[in-house]
């Protein structure tokens, strides 16, 4: 995005060190100015940091026209983190807040520019192959399910993270139509790529896949560029490798559709109780 003229890139991450890395490695590659470039304090598993985090772009930034959705765990160690394991904290209800609390900002500079404003989450494929056995819980016990240690498949909770999160920009598309709010909703999935998100996999065969098949971390974050500059047409689709596909797996048929209710049902009681009135996009 920097390489393609981007005034201003915030790079809101948990550890703010590697950030500043990053962005002097930016600098000078891209040769871009200095001010282009700020690190902002972000931990997607704290609903305390999400909110000082929107709150501060609201306060600070005049428009917003992109939001990104990159920040993903990936752990077959079960951790509680605020009320859920810690993947579901991370990759589900902090993206769904962070969401939320910004949207007004993208909502508000798509209408005062005449422009229309981006909000792209990163998915993953591996949304197709997800089990989640929790879905066979009582009605409102999805997430309590998910929460509960003893039962708890690990080895698919990333998967089921992602499917999570192909439902919920399904859902706020719904609930903010492209012609009334001037905000995309979409996900896309770059594929398997070299980055830190498999450290906690780390062994020798996880080692010789990502060196044999995973794609250079620039090559991946074309498709995050894409998504983040796609038309109307991408609005609450599913877009892996710069092309709009229907979703399939648990995602497919009335099924799919009950259960995408089902989860939003959940999640929203779970954003009111940390932020009263968040969900509401009127």
């Amino acid at each position: 995005m920097v390489r393609l003229g981007a005034s201003q890139v915030i790079l809101a991450c948990r550890n703010v060190d590697k950030a500043k890395t990053a962005a002097k490695d930016i600098e000078a590659t891209t040769l871009c100015s200095s001010d282009t470039l700020q690190v902002w304090p972000l931990d997607m598993s704290s609903y305390s940091s999400v909110q000082a985090f929107s709150d501060r772009v609201k306060a600070e930034l005049p428009r917003v026209d992109v939001l990104i959705a990159n920040a993903g765990l990936g752990t077959q160690k079960f951790r509680m983190t605020e009320d859920n394991e810690e993947t579901i904290t991370t990759n589900v209800v902090s993206m769904s807040l962070l969401a939320f609390l910004l949207h007004p900002k993208l909502r508000e500079t798509a209408a005062k520019y005449s422009t229309q404003t981006h909000f792209t989450v990163t998915a993953s494929e591996l949304y197709e192959v997800a089990k989640f056995k929790e879905r066979n819980a009582p009605a409102g016990q999805l997430f309590a399910t998910l929460n509960d240690k003893s039962t708890a498949n690990m080895f698919d909770r990333y998967n089921v993270s992602k499917l999570l999160a192909i439902f919920i920009v399904k859902q706020i598309a719904v609930l903010s139509p492209i012609n009334s709010s001037g905000v995309i909703v979409n996900c896309v999935a770059p594929g398997l790529c070299q980055s830190e998100l498999h450290r906690e996999y780390d062994n020798r065969a996880v080692r010789l896949i990502i060196k044999m098949l995973a794609r250079p971390t620039e090559v991946g974050a074309r498709t995050l560029v894409h998504g983040a500059s796609v038309g109307p047409e991408s609005h609450g689709q599913y877009v892996p490798d710069c092309n709009i596909t229907p979703t399939a797996g648990l995602t497919n048929g009335d099924a799919g559709a009950e259960l995408q209710d089902r989860v939003w049902v959940e999640l929203r009681q779970k954003l009111e109780a940390i932020r009263p009135g968040v969900t509401s996009l009127s």
